[in-house]
């Protein structure tokens, strides 16, 4: 996978074969007419596709599309926290190959790791779910490793458990990376905060982050997502999302604090890196006069070659002044409502995620 390096671990688990969900005699998920609309800036333009996920509106509905990657066979898969179906596995037109899982009603975070040839899943579940009347509940979260279809292999259960956390602390893990050894790399964003060092077996390690750290660089305000960043073959870093702080934080696979690259007006999610670039979806930006809410539509992608933004599609195109990256801001026509997470395929086509968008399945965004 692109926006993963590899790593080889023994193992004992055979994979099962994806089979195909025929799609006849369903109704289109909030079928949308085709659009010319150009998305983006410089060389990072795209058509958007709003009518790409060839699902059913009632065999596979959708509540918030949270999290995509591509596994090594091109497939795109997709976490979401809808009680009936919680990973949604596609091709890269759009059809429905397989869907599974009710055991993530709080599903946010999906990362592929590639074992000797095969492809596992580390799932979070954020603990925030919609009950029977529709009401948001949170409980505790959890972390589970699985085969591609679901077979759950192990647990990391709540921190509480092994003495890392004190009693009545809530643990809500948003998303999960895994290191070039297999260590496993936890964001508590919707919790505590704090980032969980685990080795390949679960088993604890150290954590980092949080609050009220002596070193401020250490803090993370709402940690939201995480990445290992390869650009730099000898040296692979950790990367950390402090979205309330409108920041990524780099830190060394040991928890030491490298630097921090803030983006101002753009609370983003995930990092996805893919070659030399950093793409990553802004779930909420403020207007320029006025305030919003964090229920209104705000969002857009933001798309970086090195430290630099280069290309928003959904919003203004970036500035710089005096070297200083200026405030981005939403399309007035919001294309994109909530940018969550961005899926970049061999083509260089972004696959993108939203929360809180009118219940609506992902949407491609063409390489032009």
């Amino acid at each position: 996978m692109p926006t993963r390096r590899n790593f080889i671990k023994r193992t004992t688990i055979a994979g099962a074969a994806i089979t195909s969900v025929p799609t006849f005699g369903f109704n289109i998920l909030k079928k949308n007419k085709p659009t010319d609309t150009i998305l983006g800036h410089g060389d990072y333009q795209y058509k958007v596709h709003n009518d790409w996920a060839q699902i059913s509106s009632v065999r596979t509905p959708l509540l918030n599309c949270h999290e995509m990657e591509m596994d090594s066979k091109g497939r795109l898969i997709m976490i979401g926290d809808h009680p009936q179906n919680n990973v949604l596995i596609f091709d890269k037109s759009g059809k429905l190959l397989d869907y599974w899982g009710t055991a993530y009603p709080g599903g946010h975070g999906l990362t592929i790791s590639n074992e000797g040839g095969e492809d596992f899943l580390f799932l979070a579940d954020s603990g925030w779910y919609l009950n029977k009347t529709g009401k948001l509940i949170k409980h505790n979260g959890r972390v589970s490793k699985t085969t591609i279809d679901g077979k759950v292999l192990f647990d990391i259960g709540h921190p509480q458990t092994i003495g890392v956390y004190e009693p009545g602390l809530n643990y809500c893990p948003t998303e999960v990376a895994v290191g070039p050894n297999g260590d496993i790399y936890v964001a508590d964003g919707y919790g505590q905060d704090f980032i969980l060092q685990y080795n390949y077996k679960g088993e604890f390690i150290r954590k980092w982050g949080g609050h009220e750290n002596e070193d401020s660089n250490y803090n993370l305000q709402n940690a939201h997502g995480i990445a290992i960043d390869y650009r730099d073959k000898n040296n692979p870093m950790v990367v950390c999302t402090s979205r309330n702080e409108q920041s990524f934080k780099w830190f060394t696979l040991e928890g030491t604090y490298v630097k921090t690259l803030k983006l101002p007006n753009m609370q983003v999610c995930r990092p996805v890196f893919d070659d030399t670039n950093l793409y990553a979806g802004v779930c909420w930006s403020q207007p320029k006069i006025g305030k919003t809410n964090w229920k209104d539509h705000t969002g857009f992608v933001t798309i970086l070659q090195g430290d630099k933004v280069v290309s928003n599609p959904g919003g203004t195109s970036p500035e710089y002044k005096n070297g200083e990256l200026q405030k981005s801001y939403q399309l007035e026509n919001k294309p994109i409502l909530h940018g969550h997470d961005v899926c970049v395929d061999e083509d260089k086509n972004l696959y993108i995620c939203q929360w809180n968008a009118n219940k609506t399945a992902p949407i491609k965004l063409e390489r032009v």
